[in-house]
């Protein structure tokens, strides 16, 4: 079966930066590569092709591949985290760090990321390039399959924007419903992923009508001793 722009597939890939992998959903490969991270859960993600659920150039790649092949692309960076912009190479005063900057110590200022990449006097020059940007990249990926259930595709959609697994049911009626997991109101990622979650699912999955989110809390149990301490001073 041939991939067409539109389709909603599952995807596995591993990207490689100059021979080095950088970014996989395979978690072998992120075992051998030392880059396994036990936050992450691997796994072939949901992705919609065409619209930019992954690069462009590994996007524009997926299109008309086969289920269940192996396929290779270069992405220029162009197509990849785009080229190096010098305007995002500045300058800071040296006394605006918390520690003495060094060469290779990465800071973030506001919402950007950074990295020093030299030291003058009292000015250090810092990178707020992606680390990437001006690099061609090399991925080998397969198609997986098809995800054809609404559920699995907000299942999908959630975990490639939050990060986060929930449980999700859907009414013939169209109210897709979401049980968030207690707490998860303080989770920055889930914070800034929420209004795009619900944009996805209502621009991607047309049967879905209403969004409901239902958050529960459960008194925590008592520790048994704790319970026969408090029983003990009743008495």
């Amino acid at each position: 079966m041939v991939i067409n722009e539109g389709d909603i597939i599952r995807l596995n890939y591993t990207g490689q930066v100059e021979g080095q992998i950088f970014d996989t959903t395979i978690e072998a490969d992120a075992e051998e590569t030392g880059i396994k991270s036990q936050q992450k859960d691997y796994g072939a993600i949901v992705v919609r092709v065409g619209s930019n659920h992954v690069i462009p150039g590994l996007d524009e790649a997926l299109v008309g591949k086969e289920i269940g092949e192996q396929y290779e692309v270069e992405v220029p960076a162009e197509k990849g985290f785009g080229p190096h912009d010098m305007k995002l190479v500045e300058s800071v005063n040296t006394n605006q760090f918390r520690e003495k900057p060094k060469v290779g110590m990465r800071i973030q200022s506001g919402e950007r990321d950074g990295v020093v990449i030299n030291v003058i006097g009292k000015k250090a020059v810092v990178d707020f390039n992606h680390p990437f940007a001006g690099k061609t990249l090399n991925y080998t990926f397969t198609v997986e399959g098809m995800v054809e259930g609404i559920e699995e595709k907000a299942q999908g959609f959630i975990k490639l924007f939050s990060g986060h697994i929930m449980d999700v049911s859907f009414a013939e009626e169209g109210t897709l419903t979401l049980n968030l997991p207690a707490g998860i109101t303080y989770d920055r990622r889930w914070v800034m992923a929420r209004g795009i979650v619900v944009h996805q699912i209502f621009e991607y999955i047309p049967e879905v009508q209403e969004i409901v989110f239902i958050e529960t809390f459960k008194r925590p149990e008592m520790p048994a001793e704790e319970t026969a301490e408090a029983l003990a001073t009743e008495e």
